[in-house]
């Protein structure tokens, strides 16, 4: 057999096996054997046996004893230590979610610091965003800035994350949620409907600014910077994500805020800001760009992230949902925050700073005016007013491309 073959249905039934020792309470000779069973398996079916086991259960099956074998503690340094180099990215991922699951005591925050200071380069990227995609509130930030009790560990960690990781040509896209995605809070230009519809072009610059300089074609760099309270069980960033697959962005990671930054602009601000510098460590690889709107502290924000050392942000864009004047709008982009009325001023400001290029710029504009067209609005002058703005950001797009390839209205 090759370095990657092994007896698929022998694997199996070794699958099998564990499965109905770890079914009800397991005692030291079924530990032993669980362990012999994974020790002596070829590297290719270790990882094979890792992905399809509940892990969750194996780890609370096998125990360290006060007056006999430490199991426990023998399966963690199996694969922690002896076997890691055999583990692929997914598996070692799928590891770490199970161990953050629940109480993480020292035995499960030492396994999980082995198995990142144990991935380098490119695969430690890699194995950071895995755990970041875990589907639920349990994220990087989770587990590194609150599941992780242990204050060296996370500095350690940390400190691996900013010399271990390869730098990263993508871009992390962080955005706001109300009045940047959808009208829903300071903003009485689109009309209000029962179930919220993303801005025109919205979805489109955020693909396009994910996909911008990815090595891969999948989806997966946004992540949500909103002032709406967390809790300590995820149930708020649970509705929220929910909420944002239903609006067509499953891939989408949400950070939240809490209570006390909800009284001013300046402390939602603050918390964004902090939410950004917490995350920047998490993955600082990678640059960031920085979606908000103007009704609710995120130019300032937006300025903060800017202007922080080494902080990597490339570019704030702030819709502008309460008619800033054009001294202010002057104003706050000699701090490189960008005010625009729709998300194709957004896409030529992203090309000109070479974050699009020019088919990018297209798609985002074709695809705004597509939803555009599809917003019932009720109120002619409203609608009137919004045409004139896509009209002529449109019309600037338009200046920019070829004639065969310029957009009708």
């Amino acid at each position: 057999m090759g370095s990657n073959d092994f007896d698929k249905t022998a694997a199996d039934e070794k699958i099998a096996t564990i499965e109905r020792l770890i079914a009800g309470h397991t005692d030291r000779t079924e530990e032993a054997r669980i362990l012999a069973l994974l020790r002596d398996a070829h590297p290719a079916e270790l990882d094979h046996l890792l992905v399809h086991l509940p892990l969750l259960r194996l780890f609370s099956s096998i125990d360290d004893r006060v007056v006999g074998p430490d199991n426990r503690t023998a399966l963690f340094r199996l694969l922690g230590e002896e076997r890691l180099s055999d583990l692929s990215i997914p598996t070692r991922a799928a590891l770490i979610i199970a161990l953050q699951r629940g109480r993480t005591d020292g035995a499960d925050e030492a396994l999980i610091e082995t198995i990142l200071l144990g991935t380098r380069g490119a695969e430690l990227t890699d194995l950071k965003n895995a755990i970041d995609d875990s589907g639920d509130y349990r994220d990087l930030q989770q587990l590194i800035y609150r599941d992780l009790d242990d204050d060296l560990v996370r500095e350690r960690l940390l400190e691996h994350f900013r010399v271990a990781a390869a730098p990263r040509a993508d871009l992390k896209v962080l955005s706001d949620i109300d009045d940047t995605l959808y009208p829903n809070w300071k903003d009485d230009r689109y009309p209000r409907a029962k179930e919220p519809r993303p801005y025109p072009g919205v979805r489109a610059f955020y693909n396009e600014l994910d996909l911008a300089f990815s090595p891969t074609e999948a989806l997966g760099d946004l992540t949500f910077l909103t002032a709406r309270p967390g809790d300590r069980v995820g149930f708020g960033e649970g509705i929220t994500r929910k909420h944002l697959a239903a609006l067509g962005l499953p891939y989408a990671k949400v950070l939240t805020g809490d209570f006390g930054h909800l009284a001013t602009h300046d402390l939602m601000a603050e918390k964004k800001y902090a939410s950004f510098i917490e995350y920047r460590k998490l993955f600082p690889e990678y640059a960031f760009v920085f979606c908000g709107d103007s009704g609710q502290g995120d130019a300032i924000a937006g300025a903060r992230m800017m202007a922080h050392p080494g902080g990597g942000m490339r570019a704030v864009f702030i819709h502008d949902v309460v008619a800033t004047n054009a001294e202010g709008r002057a104003a706050w982009r000699a701090k490189g925050v960008a005010f625009n009325d729709t998300y194709i001023g957004h896409a030529l400001d992203a090309h000109a700073l070479g974050l699009l290029d020019r088919a990018a710029l297209r798609r985002v504009a074709d695809a705004a005016l597509r939803d555009l067209r599809d917003i019932p609005f009720g109120d002619l002058l409203q609608r009137e007013a919004r045409w004139a703005e896509f009209r002529r950001d449109t019309e600037r797009v338009n200046a920019l491309l070829p004639e065969d390839e310029r957009l009708s209205l």
